[in-house]
């Protein structure tokens, strides 16, 4: 039996953890989840340059 949530049963969740945690706290940890989210983005676009270089310099290196 499949686990399904309504829109009101998520309502309810939503107020209850505004309850429980608050409304600066929610902000605090939403704001540092995205933070980790564009560092990891970030650090995946680094890591496709730094490969394309050294891609680039075997290529060089094999003139």
């Amino acid at each position: 039996m499949p686990f399904r949530l309504g829109v009101p049963e998520l309502l309810i969740i939503l107020v209850i953890v505004i309850l429980i945690f608050g409304v600066g706290r929610i902000g605090k940890i939403a704001g540092e989840l995205g933070s980790g989210i564009r560092n990891f983005r970030q650090g995946l676009k680094d890591d496709e340059a730094k490969d394309k270089k050294t891609e680039e310099e075997k290529e060089q290196e094999q003139k």
